[in-house]
């Protein structure tokens, strides 16, 4: 089944690296499929802010990776993944490194759900919006630090980033039910 996950269609598919972690880890086919819904939605966000805000400047190779991997831990902890818990957080991120991932790369396991810190990157604010608008959650405070962030980086209004922001992310969360019947289809 989690090659099924893997290849199956829908989402775009996970890059070769992640794919290849995520098969020697033996992890459960519910994850792979949440990782690419993950990342999915982490590459349509980053295409429509290119497209809107070409002036922000964003390590999309980061986000993106950062996206296919933040809840890799959750290999090693599964009950995480149809109940509460943060173990995986930092075993993502010892998971990663283990396998070679560089340190700047692997932060995004950890640091996905510790996303309101004051030295949270603009990279990090990504990832973690992807993680949370695939479901067509929305979290007012982390939209207004990645307004603030939009703003400050691109010289815009703050009224202009968020009308931005929030036409995109409104649009992500539209395939939401999608998504969620995608992964559900998957056993954990």
């Amino acid at each position: 089944m989690l090659e099924e996950a893997l290849q199956a269609p829908g989402p775009r598919p996970l890059p070769p690296a992640v794919a290849d972690l995520l098969r020697a880890e033996q992890a459960p086919p519910r994850l792979a499929a949440h990782l690419r819904q993950v990342h999915d939605v982490a590459c349509d966000l980053l295409d429509r802010l290119a497209d809107e805000v070409p002036e922000l400047e964003v390590d999309r190779t980061a986000v993106t990776f950062g996206a296919a991997t933040h809840d890799i831990g959750k290999a090693r902890h599964p009950e995480e993944l149809t109940g509460p818990g943060s173990r995986h957080e930092p075993t993502g991120e010892r998971v990663l490194l283990s396998y070679g991932v560089p340190a700047d790369l692997a932060r995004f396991a950890a640091v996905h759900a510790d996303w309101d810190r004051p030295d949270a990157t603009i990279e990090e604010l990504l990832v973690t919006l992807a993680d949370k608008v695939w479901k067509g959650r929305r979290d007012p405070d982390l939209e207004q630090r990645v307004t603030i962030a939009v703003a400050a980086a691109t010289g815009r209004e703050p009224w202009d980033a968020f009308l931005l922001l929030d036409d995109v992310l409104t649009h992500l969360a539209e395939r939401a039910d999608e998504r969620l019947a995608f992964q559900a289809a998957y056993p954990v």
